[in-house]
């Protein structure tokens, strides 16, 4: 049995250099050598082999109606749509957060009145409506002390509201 091992340690390397030399190759039994079959050379098929690929013939395609062919190009205005009016609101509780959340989301402008609300709430709420702004690509400004514009990324505030809104607040 440790012949056999010997051998098979051998034969794939894992033996003494100088026993690795002196292996003998003609121990293993090669199988015999066959003859190489003979073909019959068969016409070509008509159809091409399955896989291959064939083209399907298409049929014309209808020609659309003279009212539905283009002209050339067309060009449209692009009106633009006024944007809401701000949503004022002066929260009292951080339940009303949602509320802020909701309208900015909706495309409408918040304006958030925080001069009467506590300093807690205060911290809480402009932390709350920052990460609302960015999480929504809109922007955050102050307005004045303790008042925040909120504007979604798709609305605009005219100057015109900003100077009303200063001035309604001041």
């Amino acid at each position: 049995m440790a012949t056999m091992w010997r051998r098979a340690m051998l034969y794939l390397g894992l033996g003494p250099d100088d026993e690795y030399d002196d292996y003998e190759y003609d121990a293993v039994e090669e199988p015999p050598a066959r003859a190489a079959p003979r073909y019959v050379q068969e016409p070509p098929a008509q159809e091409p082999p399955m896989g291959a690929v064939r083209p399907i013939p298409r049929e014309p395609e209808p020609e659309p109606p003279v009212a539905m062919r283009p002209r050339g190009p067309v060009v449209r205005p692009i009106v633009a749509e006024p944007s809401p009016k701000p949503h004022a609101l002066s929260p009292e509780s951080f339940n009303e957060a949602q509320e802020v959340a909701d309208k900015f989301m909706a495309g409408v402008p918040v304006i958030m009145n925080l001069q009467g609300a506590e300093r807690e709430l205060s911290r809480r709420l402009v932390d709350f409506a920052s990460g609302l702004c960015y999480g929504l690509r809109g922007q955050m400004e102050r307005v004045t002390n303790q008042v925040y514009l909120l504007t979604p990324s798709e609305a605009h505030v005219s100057d015109e509201d900003r100077r009303r809104l200063e001035e309604r607040t001041s």
